[in-house]
């Protein structure tokens, strides 16, 4: 026992040291932060992008977090809660040391960006004449690094109650390396889509789409749960999720209005566009439930809001109130179809990604080249009530090629993953609840 102690603390007191060496390295590999052209930095707008990036923080953690943690079971709160700490961590470490770089960088090809920015390599202070003309460069890429954590977050509730721990981290990285900084990069750093004329002001392809469409082939992959069907597996704690949905919902604002990167009149439309969207489709989902079942529910509400959130998002900075309130009928509409079809096609998406992000991203997608206006936003385009049909089709095309990529891509991550570390807990420790199983504790006594 003694000589196993030993080796244990010479194992240990080496990590340290490897540790150590490990961050002198990166230190001593990361360039001086450059200063990449001449700019005035508005202070104004580098407040509100830095508030803006708060905000969608309080989104991922701990907004989401609480929504998912109060619709699983009991036995699973605090793996859940865990998730999403974890991605923010992983995704941020990811983004600085060469996600931004992929997404953002310097084009090659419009498919993605180069490695110059990795370590934030000429990332610094002063403002970049692409990615806010009056922010410091590094108040972009975080805002934008609260954007790629949030996005593997959202999908982990269709897996829920059932995954490794050890699969998440790897599957989360992998899947933002190869599937969120190449689309960030297609439609938002100046890839082929954008080149296309594809509009998303905030996120609905390059987000709600792309999570959605990620979230079904989990669904599939993964498979449903022990007792899916037969079992009663209700939200243990609805006051959680209604907190975590009122978070998300405070944070959203940040997440589109803060995409207008200033304070400014684009700002203040999106901001307003957001949040009727989101209490018309509060009010549609209660009505449709109240017809539909009898009687309206407080989860029901919380998710229509969600619903109608997600939907307004890659609209919110190109349309007036009159396309927000008809953006939320639809989202309070379908949104909730979208959900209630999932059991005639025999997948558990446990907490309904599909049916909020990914009926909502497309949706919102296409409602731009319905409702987008140059009056509106004079940097976008008009959409077809407007004149230009044209739009609608480059959203269509925009939505399906966000869709199929993720789809595609998520399959073979799966498959590798599941080869690797393996994707499912075992029956028993399914049973026994991804708390204990996972993490060795208890979220109640």
């Amino acid at each position: 026992m003694r000589i196993v102690h030993r080796a244990r603390r010479i194992l240990s007191l080496r990590s340290l040291v490897g540790i150590g060496y490990l961050m002198v390295g990166l230190v001593w590999l990361s360039p001086a932060w450059g200063q990449e052209g001449a700019g005035k930095i508005d202070t104004g707008d580098t407040a509100w992008v830095l508030t803006s990036s708060a905000l969608v923080l309080a989104m991922t953690m701990p907004g989401l977090a609480l929504f998912y943690g109060g619709l699983v079971r009991s036995k699973n709160v605090l793996g859940t809660l865990v998730q999403t700490l974890a991605i923010l961590a992983l995704v941020s470490l990811i983004w600085v040391v060469f996600g931004y770089s992929l997404a953002f960088g310097p084009d090659v090809g419009g498919v993605i960006g180069n490695l110059d920015w990795m370590l934030l390599s000429g990332v610094g202070f002063t403002p970049h004449a692409v990615y806010g003309a009056t922010i410091p460069h590094q108040a972009f890429m975080v805002f934008q690094l609260m954007f790629a954590a949030i996005t593997p977050a959202l999908f982990t509730g269709a897996f829920a109650e059932r995954m490794k721990f050890s699969a998440l981290l790897l599957f989360s990285g992998l899947w933002t390396v190869v599937v969120y900084c190449p689309l960030a990069h297609w439609i938002w750093g100046g890839g082929w889509l954008a080149k296309f004329g594809a509009l998303d002001f905030a996120g609905g392809a390059v987000v709600h789409i792309s999570s959605g469409a990620a979230a079904l082939v989990c669904a599939y992959v993964v498979g449903a749960r022990k007792g899916y069907g037969t079992e009663y597996m209700a939200p243990h704690n609805l006051p959680m999720t209604v907190l975590g949905a009122g978070l998300l919902w405070f944070g959203w604002f940040g997440f589109n209005a803060g995409s207008a990167l200033g304070a400014n009149a684009n700002a203040v439309s999106a901001f307003v566009a957001t949040h009727i969207a989101a209490v018309t489709a509060t009010l549609v989902w209660i009505i449709v439930e109240w017809q539909h079942r009898g009687k309206p529910t407080v989860l029901g509400a919380v998710t229509g809001a969600v619903a109608g959130l997600a939907t307004v998002t890659p609209a919110s900075g190109y349309i007036g109130v009159g396309a927000a309130i008809m953006i939320g009928i639809v989202a309070g509409v379908a949104c909730y179809f979208g959900i209630v079809v999932k059991g005639k096609f025999g997948y558990d998406d446990a907490l309904d990604v599909v049916g909020v992000h990914g009926v909502g991203g497309l949706l919102g997608i296409l409602s731009v080249g319905l409702f987008a206006s140059k009056a509106i936003n004079a940097t976008g385009a008009d959409g077809l009530l407007y004149g230009n049909p044209g739009q609608l089709w480059v959203q269509f095309v925009t939505a399906m090629v966000t869709a199929a990529f993720s789809v595609v891509v998520s399959y073979l991550l799966l498959k590798v993953v599941d080869a690797t570390v393996g994707l499912r807990v075992s029956t028993e420790q399914e049973m026994t609840g991804l708390d204990l199983s996972q993490h060795n504790e208890r979220a109640y006594s």
